[in-house]
């Protein structure tokens, strides 16, 4: 009996995550938290939903590493397209264990870059209710978009600015949104620096920030965080 059929008859929830994960060299000693998290996932999302009386009928995941085009641009980003757990889980877990912490060139990285990639995922659009989660995990502020346009591998149609990406997220009655705005949410754990802090943190709707320090981690509370935030929202 698949997931669906199993919760017939209540309603029935669809999550999709995206985790845009920083895998630059000076995050080395955080890299093998943010995977341990990540792994975690699936296994904490449901004890949290059954703690509420609720279960997840759909939960897909999807990563984006994301480094320097400016520096490398055949590593800057990775990816993966949406994989349902736990159905796809060693294929998820194969991707986030291979993922390197190294390159970078100068401190900005390429986060806006996956953000954009991360907005623009086909999500997923049935089931009663859903829930569009996209997790930047990233210890550095980011180049503004377009700087390394030219760059080979660039990904075709990512905006050329910030306001054309705000556009893309969308705000309430928008007409440009490619996000869906009952269910989308965007949790930050970067540093409080532009552009993570402002304008994306203040500014941009359904966002929450946690400022994050080289070193430091993805921290068990922040992993109850993102957690929370999706469980209470469905």
């Amino acid at each position: 009996m698949s997931n669906i059929e199993q919760y017939q008859g209540n309603l029935q929830y669809a999550v999709d995550i995206v985790l845009c994960v920083d895998a630059t060299g000076s995050m080395f000693p955080v890299l093998d938290n943010v995977k341990s998290s990540a792994l975690q996932f699936h296994d904490r999302l449901n004890d949290v939903m059954a703690k509420k009386g609720k279960a997840i009928s759909q939960l897909r995941l999807k990563v984006i590493a994301f480094r320097d085009f400016g520096d490398d641009p055949s590593s800057a980003i990775q990816q993966t397209g949406f994989l349902h757990l736990p159905g796809q889980a060693r294929d998820f877990e194969e991707f986030v264990r291979g993922i390197d912490a190294s390159g970078g060139g100068d401190i900005p990285e390429s986060g806006l870059e996956a953000l954009a990639l991360a907005i623009n995922s086909p999500w997923e659009q049935g089931l009663d209710r859903r829930r569009h989660v996209i997790v930047m995990f990233t210890d550095a502020p980011a180049h503004p978009l377009g700087t390394h346009a030219s760059a080979p591998s660039y990904p075709a149609g990512i905006p050329g600015d910030l306001d054309e990406l705000f556009e893309q997220w969308g705000y309430a009655r928008s007409q440009t949104s490619v996000m869906e705005q009952s269910a989308k949410r965007l949790v930050l754990f970067a540093p409080d620096q532009a552009p993570w802090s402002d304008p994306i943190a203040e500014e941009w709707d359904l966002t929450l920030h946690f400022a994050s320090k080289a070193g430091e981690g993805l921290e068990e509370f922040e992993m109850d965080e993102i957690i929370e935030t999706i469980a209470n929202s469905l």
